[in-house]
């Protein structure tokens, strides 16, 4: 059995390696750009309960396009590492580990595309600026100002209840814990409207690195400093200059579609899409819709937005 959470088919061109970055390990998939150039990065951030592994049907075309694709574990995910403590998972650490990712590269380009949690943690580094940014890419992520908003929305705060349920000590880890991680599996199959994006095969990828030691407290710690610490609050004006593509399934499940509204007060440069039928795991259940999108941006100058 592999060490690797997730090992690519032969032929993908896909590698896994470990990274040292921000003074951690980091499970890293990378595919080479196309052209062999290596000036240009996509760095593509997955979410909750997720891995690199969401990114398998987005890395070919980045890669076609001319762009070096990095994949990481996220810290606590795969065999990536996974600090003790709720502190080691704040939103500030996890932006400094994007950063500390983005020197590694040595890319002088860097395009940021991002899900779920992972769309959290590139707001934040975008509206931070701690490194130049030519592109970024958001999924099922709402801005966090946006976010501060929806909070008074009683819709939206009986989607999220599972924010609140991990805060609780042990309690979280036990229950998805249980039947070998059925309820990780579950959580695809169960928010899916396409649900034979889903095989087992795929299920299975994800609840083995749930079950690796210590990786379901890491994971959810995520959210547990979320609440515990002032990171998200602080980003001033909440400002992004960056050319942005924002794209949404719409039949998320736990964020509604309201979130994607009045982004672009804070977002001047976005180009919006909105996904009918398809649910919050979008760049999987729907990849032919989410690359052709993708594909098309790219293809057009940022400064034309």
């Amino acid at each position: 059995m592999s060490d690797w959470s997730w090992t690519p088919p032969a032929d993908s061109g896909i590698r896994v390696r470990m990274l040292r970055a921000n003074g951690i390990d980091f499970e890293l998939a990378e595919l080479d750009a196309a052209d062999g150039g290596t000036d240009r990065l996509a760095l593509c951030l997955h979410g909750f309960p997720e891995l690199n592994f969401s990114w398998r049907f987005q890395m070919p075309l980045l890669s076609a396009r001319g762009w070096r694709v990095w994949a990481p574990n996220m810290r606590g995910y795969g065999a990536s590492s996974r600090p003790l403590g709720i502190e080691a998972y704040r939103l500030d650490t996890l932006a400094a580990d994007v950063a500390a990712l983005i020197d590694a590269s040595g890319a002088r380009e860097v395009m940021l595309i991002a899900h779920d949690w992972g769309a959290v943690v590139a707001w934040h580094f975008a509206i931070k600026r701690l490194r130049p940014l030519v592109r970024l890419v958001i999924m099922n992520v709402p801005h966090p100002m946006v976010a501060r908003r929806e909070r008074r929305n009683l819709r939206q705060l009986s989607m999220s209840w599972y924010i609140f349920f991990f805060q609780l000590p042990w309690l979280p880890e036990f229950g998805l814990k249980q039947g070998g991680a059925q309820r990780i599996g579950a959580a695809f199959t169960g928010m899916a409207v396409d649900k034979a994006r889903f095989p087992a095969a795929v299920a299975d990828v994800y609840r083995a690195a749930a079950l690796r030691p210590g990786a379901l407290t890491a994971m959810i710690n995520y959210y547990r400093a979320l609440l515990r610490t002032r990171d998200f609050a602080n980003i001033g004006d909440g400002r992004i200059e960056t050319p942005t593509l924002m794209i949404w399934g719409e039949e998320d499940k736990a964020l509604g579609i309201w979130c994607t509204e009045g982004v672009e007060q804070w977002v001047p440069n976005l180009t919006l899409h909105r996904l009918p039928g398809v649910s919050h795991w979008v760049q999987q259940e729907a990849p032919e819709a989410v690359n052709a999108l993708l594909g098309d941006w790219l293809s057009t100058p940022a400064d034309a937005r």
